[in-house]
């Protein structure tokens, strides 16, 4: 005897705790930013040794996305995600208060594995949310894990400002994180309605499951991994760079300097939030190809404008064109026949993170050898590939 199919009632409130996780992963990684300088301070480190340590997060976060994938094939999107969420918010305070450089490596390394796996399980997660519910609602769970971004960056500070000290003020995000976790976890689907979600789509009788390992070397999978690690440098390259742009480029004063990063960021946030609907009254193919190419327009205005104005204009256009661009790519992933949504997402995000990670140590490289204006223009040109490539090879759904 089958399993009943969860109702619509059931598929809305796991839609609504689905964007609550994504919203806690913003949350939590974007708490660390704060975090920095009070860290540097207290162990006494230098730029190196910040570097190294900052390295040891990505690698943890990279490390724990492949294995990420059959974890979350072996039980299921929801305990995989709960418990790295009540993790990465335990580790959060800790990272205030480790006396020793050893111990915040493992700390960060643990961190960072937090989140590869989050990242990992909620877009899994989502995408069945997404078959289920039947309409396009990946760009509002990305457009919450934004909202989280802008609450955490801004959150730590704001409670130090009311006078928590910064360990409280992040105890106090902790059991936020904590809450929002394990008060929606009962609305997660369980590991059976993943599979009948995977089943439903698919139309077989049973997932994909042979020879899962070379499943990352398909065509399919490896061009969708390809595109995401070029909206993903770009992204990258923002939070990296925009600020040194805008100094050293633009002459921007440099308490404002961030002022780049953030109107990118509340541009995408926006974005996230209404991209279900524009999905569904285009297709994700005009929304791809038309995203990168404003994408690209706006890294040009940021390139050649002389005014300030201009280059904040510019990072705003790309914040609106790269916005949606990667959850369609997460969606598309979890409808790969023949391939689970377990392997496929897990090898997107994981190709895809690695521009993000590495991409900006190539745009420095760029930089050194011509200029910071030449490598943003790199991007350009990299969002103009975009669009030409999705756009001859992929799908209009």
């Amino acid at each position: 005897m089958g399993i009943a199919a969860p109702s619509a009632q059931a598929v809305a409130k796991a839609r609504i705790a689905t964007q609550l996780i994504f919203l806690v992963c913003g949350l939590g990684m974007a708490s660390w930013a704060p975090m920095v300088p009070y860290a540097k301070d207290r162990l006494g480190l230098n730029d190196a040794n910040l570097g190294f340590l900052l390295l040891l997060l990505g690698g943890g976060a990279m490390l724990m996305m492949p294995i990420s994938g059959w974890l979350v094939g072996r039980f299921g999107s929801r305990i995989v995600m709960a418990s790295a969420a009540v993790v990465l918010a335990i580790a959060l305070p800790l990272l205030l208060i480790l006396p020793s450089t050893p111990a915040m490596a493992v700390a960060l390394f643990i961190f960072g594995s937090c989140v590869g796996t989050i990242d990992v399980a909620m877009n899994a997660h989502g995408v069945q949310v997404q078959n289920l519910y039947g309409k396009p609602i990946m760009s509002s769970m990305h457009g919450l894990f934004s909202v989280g971004g802008l609450l955490g960056s801004l959150g730590l500070g704001f409670l130090i400002k009311l006078g928590l000290n910064p360990v409280h003020a992040a105890v106090s995000i902790a059991v936020l994180m904590i809450g929002i976790t394990l008060t929606q976890f009962k609305f997660l689907f369980p590991p059976s309605v993943e599979q009948q979600a995977i089943v439903r789509f698919s139309g077989s009788e049973k997932p994909a499951q042979t020879n899962q390992r070379f499943h990352w070397l398909q065509g399919s999978v490896l061009f969708l991994g390809i595109m995401c690690f070029a909206v993903f440098l770009a992204e990258g390259a923002i939070l990296d760079w925009s600020a040194i742009y805008l100094r050293d480029i633009k002459g921007i004063e440099p308490e404002f300097a961030g002022a780049g990063y953030a109107a990118f960021s509340v541009a995408m946030a926006v974005m996230r939030l209404v991209g279900d609907r524009l999905v569904a009254r285009l297709n994700s193919k005009s929304v791809v190809v038309g995203g990168s190419l404003i994408g690209a327009a706006g890294l040009g205005i940021a390139v050649l404008s002389p005014w300030v104005i201009g280059a904040l204009a510019g990072f705003v256009l790309l914040g609106i064109g790269a916005a949606n661009i990667v959850p369609i790519f997460f969606s598309e992933a979890g409808r790969l026949p023949g391939i689970s949504p377990t392997v496929s997402i897990s090898a997107i995000t994981t190709i895809g993170y690695t521009g993000m990670l590495a991409g900006p140590a190539m745009l420095g490289y760029i930089a050194q050898q011509f200029s910071l204006s030449i490598a943003l223009g790199f991007l350009a040109l990299l969002l103009v590939l975009v669009a030409l490539s999705y756009g001859v090879k992929g799908k209009t759904n």
